[in-house]
């Protein structure tokens, strides 16, 4: 149950909200248990003959259940939509912060799983066990008080039964249902994973004639998540099935109490029935427990896993010098991965222009993780103005590095909203300075809504000379001293690919340029080329 400890530790700021949805539900719990109470004494008494009229507790009982129940939905369901809109904009903002070069290892439909399906799953955290626990716990102790007044067995034997569906079979259900969940949410991440390649894939799918093949994984994966949500549908009708008998068994305990004024026992006999509603609700409490156990586990593992460089106690600020410096680095990516850079050194001057060549997984794309600080060297050292990253702060390094990489994304949005994410607070002067550096403000100038115009999800509505540019716009926007380009002309032809380094060289005048990229086109104006080789960098050209 740690995790589940570790989540309501988050919500603390929460905290008004969820104890008023608790205090609303025990409210309309005693309006319940007094309806049912009164109702039952005025049954027995006309059964037994006597005349008695409806007093007033009862006129007040009834409206108050009603218009309670209604107040605690309202009450604890928005408190648990802003609990749950919190800890999904958390586990955003703590995934972001350790991989900020991009999904890492990571399949995106195991992350699309996290953030969706398990993060909904907490939901029945405050839902479907705090809110039914605080009621039992009101509950038991009352129903089992006023049925021994009918005999102290019955008082005995409620207590006991309402005691064993409230702690005991929650207990033992939460603990099978905490290694189905498990299961459970791996099978549901491992459906998300399935379909969503194939759908990103899907061109590459028909074009290898592979749809039966991915049609029948995705099938697999389907029959494997219903086997997981048949287990746990079985461990909540054992648990029903169990609770009901424990209720029927406690409403039995106060009838055979014969010794017992009709109208007493008959009484008790209606609280003890309306006493069972929200207890009813705890075994499946275990269940839900259970699954969200096993969901936070998953939530946590991602949000809080340890950076691969951990932000210094006290940092040091980067100096206004910003010549990138790689001093004898060595790296691999896992303990048992070969090494990716083996004694790499490498300078990049302050405002000088450089490329690094090299076939395609040489590790080019690694030194820019390396530089954003989104992936630690295990041996040698990154400096940014003779300062070592590990000394200084993330955001730091970041403001002073831009990044354009051949997968940059054009978000479904407007340009506006693109070209915002390189620097949140910049004029609508800065926006179109940006344009027409990068050579295609004219463009979108002419554009009916300019600024406005929806580009489609991946800038499906531009071409992808266009979204390189808008993509190039952003990054200049962040006025970063250092810009770092990752093969960003890639899958563009050979003209676009020519016109784009033109626009770059005038945009990136004063900046320091680092050019990753397998090939030249003749177009690039450099200071310097290294190529790698054997996980070192080897002068080129000066």
């Amino acid at each position: 149950m740690r995790p589940l400890f570790r989540v309501l530790y988050l919500w603390r700021h929460r905290a008004p909200g969820l104890l008023a949805g608790i205090a609303v539900a025990l409210a309309s719990v005693a309006a319940g248990l007094a309806l049912m109470a009164l109702s039952g004494t005025i049954v027995a008494a006309v059964l037994v003959g006597a005349a008695i009229a409806a007093p007033l507790w009862l006129r007040i009982a009834g409206p108050a259940r009603i218009v309670l129940r209604y107040v605690e939905r309202l009450v604890s369901h928005g408190a648990t939509f802003r609990a749950i809109a919190d800890l999904r904009v958390w586990f955003f903002r703590g995934f972001s912060a350790r991989a900020a070069g991009g999904l890492g290892f990571r399949p995106a439909g195991d992350l699309l799983s996290r953030l969706i399906a398990d993060i909904e799953a907490l939901d029945g955290l405050y839902l479907r066990i705090i809110l039914p626990l605080a009621a039992a716990l009101f509950v038991v102790p009352a129903a089992a008080l006023l049925a021994a007044r009918v005999s102290v067995w019955s008082g005995a034997a409620v207590f006991l039964l309402f005691a064993a569906v409230a702690v005991l079979l929650p207990l033992l259900v939460a603990r099978d249902a905490g290694r189905t969940g498990v299961g459970l949410a791996e099978a549901a991440g491992g459906l998300r994973i399935a379909a969503l390649d194939t759908l990103t894939g899907l061109r590459e799918v028909r074009a290898f004639g592979a749809e039966a093949r991915m049609q029948a994984e995705i099938a697999r994966r389907e029959s494997a998540l219903i086997g997981r949500q048949r287990e746990a549908a079985i461990h909540v009708a054992w648990a029903n099935a169990a609770a009901l008998l424990c209720g029927q068994f406690a409403l039995l305990a106060v009838l055979a109490a014969t010794s017992a004024p009709p109208v007493l026992m008959v009484a008790c006999a209606f609280l003890v029935i309306a006493a069972f509603e929200p207890m009813a609700l705890l075994p499946r409490a275990g269940v839900s427990a259970g699954n969200a156990a096993a969901a936070a586990a998953r939530v946590l593992e991602v949000a809080e896993a340890t950076p691969p460089m951990p932000e210094p106690l006290r940092p040091i600020r980067v100096p206004a010098s910003f010549t990138l410096r790689f001093e004898d680095v060595q790296f691999r990516w896992a303990a048992d991965a070969p090494k990716v850079f083996d004694g790499l050194s490498l300078d990049i001057p302050q405002g000088a222009h450089v490329a690094l060549l090299g076939p395609s997984g040489a590790g080019k794309s690694t030194l820019a993780a390396l530089a954003l600080k989104v992936a630690a060297p295990q041996a040698g050292r990154v400096t940014l103005g003779g300062v070592d990253l590990s000394a200084t702060a993330a955001n730091d390094v970041r403001r002073r590095i831009a990044w354009l990489s051949q997968t940059t994304h054009i978000f479904d949005d407007s340009i506006r909203n693109n070209l915002l994410l390189g620097r949140p607070d910049a004029t609508d002067a800065d926006l179109w300075r940006a344009l027409d550096r990068a050579a295609i403000g004219d463009w979108v100038g002419a554009l009916p809504e300019q600024l406005e115009t929806w580009l489609g999800e991946g800038g499906a509505r531009v071409s992808g000379g266009q979204g390189r540019r808008i993509a190039l716009a952003r990054a200049l926007l962040s006025e970063a001293p250092i810009l770092i380009l990752d093969e960003p002309c890639a899958g563009l032809d050979a003209e676009t690919e020519r016109a784009f380094f033109t626009t770059l060289n005038s945009a990136a005048i004063g900046r320091s340029v680092l050019l990753i990229a397998h090939r030249l086109t003749g177009a690039e104006k450099l200071d310097r080329i290294w190529r790698l080789s054997n996980g070192t960098a080897i002068a080129a050209a000066a």
